[in-house]
C-alpha cells in the first residue's frame, strides 16, 4: 500500500496499492543489520503495510511517509513516538533520507517510478502483495512477511507473526461459531460518498479474513487486483441476505445524509437493521491489519448492530 497523503488519500479513498518480491537486494546488504546478532538494521518503510509488519516483528522502521495519517487508517500497532516523517511517498524528503542513512529501504511496486531515486540512498527492496492477478491477499501477505523477515534477519519473528495471525483467525472462527454466527454473510464496504462505496470482494484481505473466520463474503462479483469494486450503493442489493459492515473513517455528515437517502433505506440490510460500523483497519495492509480486522468483526457481530 502507498505510504502517505496526498497519494495515501488517493489510495484509501479512490485507489491504488502495493506490497511479492520484485527487486533483488544486494547480498552484502542482506546482513547490514543482523537483528539476531543484536545489530538492528535502520529501515525506512515507504508503505504502511510493510511498516506495520516490521513493528509487529519487533523491528519498527525509523521513518515512514506521512505518519500523521496512521491513526486514521491503521490505528494498531501504534507507531513509535520518534518515527521520522519522510513527507509524501511520491515526493519523499531526500535531504532527510540522506541524513537518516538507513541500512535498507522497503517499498512496493506502486513506487517503482521513484525506486531508482531511493536506491541512491540505501539498498532498496520491493515487496508486492497487491498486484495482478487478483488475490489471494492473505496468502501473499504470509509470503511477503517471510521475505521481509529474511531480508532483515528476523526469520523467527516473521514465523511468530504468521502463526500468531493464524491463531487469531482460529480463535475468532471458534468464537463466532459458538455464538451461532458461522456462515453469516457480510458485505464489507467503505463509503466514498453518499452514493458510492468501495466493496471488498473475494481475494481481498478482508474477504480472505472473512473466510478464515468462518464467515461468508456476500459480494458475488469479480474485484480488481486490489480486492475491491467501486459501485453505487444501490448495487449492494445484489446480495440481499448479507449484512453491511462499513469501515471508518467516514465523513462526519455521511451517516446523516444516508439516513435521508431512499436508495440507502431500500437496501435489505438497512431495512432489517443488519448494519455494522467497523473501526478502521488498513485495507491494503498485511497480517497485522488482517488480525485487527478479524478482532473487530468478532466484536461488532457479538454485539447489537448499529443503526448506521
Amino acid at each position: 500500500m502507498r505510504g502517505s497523503l496526498p497519494s495515501r488519500r488517493a489510495l484509501m479513498l479512490g485507489g491504488l496499492a502495493a506490497g511479492v518480491l520484485a527487486r533483488p537486494f544486494p547480498a552484502a546488504a542482506t546482513t547490514a543489520g543482523d537483528a539476531s546478532a543484536g545489530t538492528r538494521p535502520r529501515i525506512a518503510a515507504m508503505d504502511f503495510g510493510l511498516a506495520e509488519t516490521l513493528i509487529e516483528m519487533g523491528l519498527p522502521p525509523i521513518a515512514v511517509p506521512d505518519p500523521n495519517t496512521w491513526a486514521d487508517w491503521v490505528v494498531e500497532p501504534p507507531l513509535p513516538v520518534d518515527i521520522v516523517n519522510l513527507g509524501t511517498d511520491r515526493e519523499p524528503n531526500l535531504e532527510l533520507l540522506a541524513a537518516l542513512k538507513p541500512d535498507l529501504i522497503v517499498t512496493t511496486p506502486f513506487l517503482d517510478d521513484i525506486t531508482p531515486l531511493l536506491e541512491r540512498f540505501a539498498p532498496t527492496r520491493t515487496f508486492s502483495v497487491y498486484a495482478p492477478p487478483p488475490g489471494p491477499i492473505y496468502a501473499r501477505s504470509v509470503a511477503a512477511t517471510r521475505e521481509l523477515a529474511a531480508a532483515v534477519g528476523m526469520e523467527s519473528a516473521g514465523e511468530d507473526l504468521i502463526s500468531g495471525a493464524q491463531t487469531v483467525m482460529d480463535e475468532v472462527r471458534e468464537r463466532l461459531a459458538a455464538a451461532g454466527l458461522a456462515g453469516r454473510s457480510l458485505l464489507i464496504v467503505q463509503f466514498l460518498d453518499t452514493r458510492h462505496v468501495r466493496v471488498y470482494g473475494r481475494g481481498s484481505l478482508f474477504g480472505d479474513v472473512l473466510e478464515r473466520c468462518g464467515l461468508t463474503n456476500g459480494w458475488p462479483r469479480a474485484s480488481n487486483y486490489w480486492g475491491f469494486s467501486t459501485v453505487g450503493i444501490e448495487e449492494l442489493s445484489v446480495s440481499p441476505a448479507s449484512g453491511i459492515a462499513y469501515l471508518e473513517p467516514i465523513a462526519p455528515d455521511t451517516l446523516d445524509r444516508l439516513a435521508a437517502s431512499p436508495l440507502w433505506n431500500r437496501l435489505p440490510a438497512v431495512e432489517s437493521g443488519r448494519i455494522y460500523r467497523l473501526p478502521a483497519a488498513l485495507m491494503f495492509g498485511m497480517l497485522p491489519a488482517a488480525m485487527r480486522f478479524a478482532r473487530q468483526i468478532s466484536l461488532v457481530l457479538g454485539g447489537a448492530p448499529s443503526n448506521g
